[in-house]
């Protein structure tokens, strides 16, 4: 029996479990302390276990395990899908212009699918709230790194003053992945290049889905501009081939026929929120009971300045 693990590894811990005849993939929560509500294995399992039938690609859900049956945390395992994860550079066998176009304009057509998925009919009514959603998680992710009289840290004062200032209405609900992004799908390992699975359904909930549009365009480096630490997980889109993040919204909007005039506000949203998540990463770092990747401060001064570029 061969395990190893497998993915970025600052988040849930991802295994392949190999015995010599068969592959899964098992998937847990990363060692305590964690934030209330993250993390959450069983979640997960039942957001992919939904998606099966859809024209949504994931892998197949295998078992679920509640805490202390077999680990003294909850996991679950499913089915190991074959292709590579695209990061820093496209394999060989796909490493064309016409292969790399379609990769891109399938992430596009996979990110139309899930928001075109029936969830109430697949039984995740109760998954989430979709009215008044962008007010609500931009005020609960504030508060992973508020004061106690509820300020954001000085650095993240103007940018959280423009969001409060410009939240949109929903633009419709659906399911949201909320982590959707090149480094977070299978590719399928021969052209044309499609994707097979897609990855990490931690974050996923029932919301607007115009934030999954902004954050997969904020997680898409543009050339001559800085990298936050998510475009340096997909630098590979920088390749001949890739369509740019103009083309990619214009993709989306065509299938749609989704408005994407107001795409600024989601844009400039998931950056912020992922320099929260990085802020909060720190704290727990620098207090020695989280991951030392996020001790750097630098990483959420990285997402605010990308943020500031999207909203002023």
């Amino acid at each position: 029996m061969n395990t190893r693990p497998i993915g970025d590894g600052h988040s849930n811990l991802t295994f392949l479990v190999d015995d010599g005849q068969s592959k899964v993939v098992v998937r847990r929560p990363p060692p305590p302390p964690t934030p209330p509500g993250a993390h959450d294995m069983l979640r997960e399992a039942r957001l992919i276990g939904a998606l099966a039938g859809t024209d949504v690609p994931v892998a197949d859900v295998l078992a679920v395990s509640q805490a202390g049956e077999v680990l003294d945390v909850p996991f679950y395992v499913m089915s190991y899908v074959e292709g590579p994860v695209i990061t820093d550079q496209t394999p060989p066998a796909l490493a064309t212009p016409s292969a790399r176009r379609r990769i891109g304009e399938s992430l596009v057509d996979t990110l139309v699918a899930l928001h075109a998925v029936d969830w109430q009919a697949c039984g995740l009514a109760d998954v989430g709230k979709p009215e008044g959603f962008n007010a609500r998680h931009f005020r609960r992710m504030g508060k992973l790194i508020a004061d106690a009289d509820g300020n954001p840290p000085a650095e993240f004062a103007e940018l959280d003053a423009w969001l409060a200032a410009h939240v949109p209405p929903e633009s419709g609900a659906s399911i949201v992945h909320n982590d959707y992004r090149l480094g977070n799908v299978i590719i399928g390992p021969e052209r044309p290049g499609r994707v097979l699975a897609v990855l990490d359904w931690e974050l996923a909930t029932i919301g607007d889905p115009l934030f999954d549009v902004g954050y997969f365009l904020a997680s898409w480096p543009v050339e001559g501009r800085p990298l936050t630490p998510t475009e340096e997980l997909g630098v590979a889109a920088f390749e001949d081939g890739y369509p740019t993040r103009a083309e990619l919204a214009e993709r989306y909007a065509s299938a749609t026929g989704r408005d994407l005039s107001g795409l600024d506000w989601y844009t400039a949203l998931a950056l912020w929120k992922l320099a929260v998540l990085y802020e909060y990463g720190r704290r727990r770092a620098v207090e020695g009971v989280g991951d030392e990747y996020y001790a750097d401060a630098a990483l959420v001064k990285s997402f605010l300045d990308a943020a500031s570029r999207v909203a002023f």
